[in-house]
């Protein structure tokens, strides 16, 4: 494998893409998209998020200490980069997308009604950075469509058609697994059997030299028969 030398820059990709959702003291709500947001911590449940300081969001999240991570599903991929590319100080951007903004459960912040799962959260500490100041936030509370929910009280995150952001592109998630958590070493004939077919590494480098190998032996073969 060859690979090339680049200079000290973030490409870790991809990443989700979510609509965050504020509102500040005066009652004024706004909309951005942001891709460099995850999860930071498990108890407390904690999430991050990364603002640039002249954002208007920036403005309504400091002045509140509350914001709400709204993640859209493919059939809202429009409403998401329109949110991330127009600036709340010029337009109402959730009224012009005909989107609802509903009233938090455990903060004054909204949520996107029409938006699969919403993530409700309070800021606990900003820290500057450079470009961007990072918002360590825990989570209060959640709103999940039940119809991504099983019989077993399981979230199904595939079933909400999530997007991703990869380099200046969305990509929608993936809808089948290529594995599960601790399957590499399961002991269960269930779980093995379910992704017998997942190869390593080692496995796929070994297969893929037998094939050149079988390839050169039959090129020499026809090679010979000419003569």
């Amino acid at each position: 494998m060859t690979k090339e030398i680049f200079k000290g820059s973030v490409v870790l990709n991809p990443v989700p893409a979510v609509v965050i959702t504020s509102k500040n003291k005066d009652g004024k709500e706004n909309a951005f998209t942001v891709a460099w947001t995850g999860t930071i911590c498990t108890n407390p449940p904690m999430l991050s998020i990364s603002i640039r300081p002249e954002r208007l969001s920036y403005e309504y999240i400091k002045e509140t200490m509350e914001f709400t991570v709204n993640l859209p599903s493919t059939f809202q991929v429009r409403e998401t980069d329109y949110c991330g590319v127009i600036s709340g100080r010029d337009v109402d951007k959730l009224k012009h997308l005909g989107l609802t903004a509903k009233p938090g459960h455990h903060i004054s912040s909204p949520y996107i009604e029409e938006f699969p799962i919403n993530i409700e959260c309070k800021v606990k500490q900003i820290i500057p950075l450079g470009t961007h100041d990072l918002f360590l936030a825990e989570v209060v509370g959640s709103h999940i469509n039940k119809k991504i929910i099983d019989e077993k009280g399981k979230i199904h995150f595939e079933w909400a058609n999530l997007i991703n952001y990869c380099h200046g592109e969305y990509f929608p998630m993936a809808k089948k697994p290529i594995g599960q958590f601790g399957f590499s070493v399961a002991k269960n004939p269930i779980l093995i059997q379910k992704y017998e077919h997942i190869k390593s590494h080692l496995e796929y480098t070994h297969e893929n030299n037998n094939k050149k190998t079988k390839a050169k032996v039959k090129t020499k073969s026809k090679s010979k028969k000419k003569k």
